[in-house]
């Protein structure tokens, strides 16, 4: 089987919840998963739900728990530095048929990763591996790469009227 590259982003929700949906439908189907989430840390409802899928699925975290404000710390870059390398050996080690790089884009955006560094992953990756970049403001160069893009557009949000994040629809 081909994998294909996936890119999904824009300014609306459901990126990282149509990652998750793929790690669901994968799973089932006897595939090995790795998600790799970039910028984040934390418990999520979605990471609880997950372990319950091991050893098809394997999640490792590469963030400070915090969102990055400003600019970057030095954590906030070897965090990023480390999440590439767990990326890049899933994507070339052929213990993984999905690899669900997670805030990548955002990543990239705030210039944690570099352009060129995440398109040679892509590069390197085995051919029969599917990988997805999930994330907000989606590299230019990353969608030319990619085989399928996917843009989430914001038409109305309730956050908009001030409800924050609900856990078990939102976190």
């Amino acid at each position: 089987m081909r994998g294909y590259i996936q890119i999904y982003t824009g300014d609306g929700k459901g990126k990282t919840t149509a990652a998750l949906g793929l790690i669901l439908r994968a799973a089932g189907a006897g595939l090995r998963v790795s998600l790799i989430q970039f910028l984040k840390e934390g418990d999520y409802s979605e990471i609880k739900a997950l372990r319950q899928l091991v050893p098809l699925v394997h999640v490792r975290q590469f963030g400070s728990g915090r969102f990055v404000r400003g600019r970057p710390t030095d954590e906030d870059r070897a965090l990023a530095d480390q999440g590439l390398e767990a990326a890049r050996e899933d994507l070339t080690s052929g213990r993984y048929d999905v690899v669900i790089l997670d805030e990548i884009n955002v990543a990239g955006a705030l210039g944690l990763v570099a352009t060129e560094a995440v398109l040679d992953l892509l590069r390197q990756r085995l051919p029969q591996v599917e990988v997805i970049l999930t994330g907000r403001r989606a590299v230019t160069a990353w969608c030319q790469a990619a085989d399928l893009v996917t843009e989430m557009k914001a038409v109305k949000h309730y956050f908009q009227n001030g409800v924050k994040a609900r856990v078990g629809i939102e976190k």
